[in-house]
């Protein structure tokens, strides 16, 4: 497993819980307001965490975390992943995976598994926009697959769109939640930050995402927001 990073104690990566993240390497995409711009660039030069080390300090610290965030990157990518969700999973933590549904066969096989307490997929816009937005020719059966996937998993599951003024749109927005019509999908605010790896990106206002937010939560109501001050 190709751990890049590891944050010990958050309380904002796995909702309600008190949980540590890492952060896998490499990424089967390259979306240019990605804030771990380290993990999809160059990561042949990134220094790894030994996953032992990440294990160790979650046996020591399981009377205090609630559980594990798995981020990265891309995590599906990892071929030993569902492994190394197991050892986590005996030590008595919940695991939450974010991922980008590019992969449905491994997010089934880690629900089928009972591996996943909570799973959280990016939606990166409107299908007819994502290659142009993860710079990949993205195979779009296979990323709405897992939304189906998902949306039927029996464990708690979000939705979610870091909203961007060059790639999403009211309308986007629209569309893509006819499309999901799913229990919770946030709507996120993208950070300009040295790290993204298109940095100068335009950023909606908290006004203006306010306003957007309130016209679609009076036909939408399991919209939510993250990341307004």
């Amino acid at each position: 497993m190709q751990i890049a990073g590891f944050d010990k104690v958050s309380l904002l990566n796995y909702p309600d819980k008190v949980a540590a993240t890492i952060f896998t390497n490499g990424c089967n995409y390259a979306c240019p307001y990605c804030q771990n711009s380290a993990l999809v660039l160059d990561t042949k030069d990134n220094i790894l965490i030994d996953e032992e080390e990440v294990l160790s300090y979650l046996e020591d610290r399981k009377k205090i975390l609630d559980g594990l965030c798995i981020t990265g990157g891309e995590p599906t990518i990892q071929k030993d992943l569902a492994e190394f969700i197991y050892k986590v999973k005996k030590i008595g933590l919940s695991v939450k995976l974010d991922t980008n549904g590019s992969n449905p066969d491994v997010i089934r096989l880690l629900l089928d598994n009972n591996l996943l307490d909570y799973i959280a997929m990016d939606i990166k816009g409107v299908f007819n926009k994502y290659n142009e937005i993860t710079n990949r020719n993205v195979n779009l059966d296979r990323i709405k697959e897992s939304i189906n996937i998902i949306k039927n998993c029996n464990i708690d599951y979000e939705f979610r769109t870091t909203v961007i003024k060059e790639y999403t749109s009211y309308e986007d927005l629209i569309h893509i939640l006819e499309y999901l019509n799913c229990n919770k999908y946030f709507i996120q605010k993208f950070e300009d930050r040295d790290t993204n790896i298109m940095p100068n990106l335009q950023a909606y206002t908290d006004d203006e995402l306010k306003e957007i937010y309130l016209k679609l939560k009076n036909k939408y109501d399991y919209i939510k927001i993250r990341g307004l001050a």
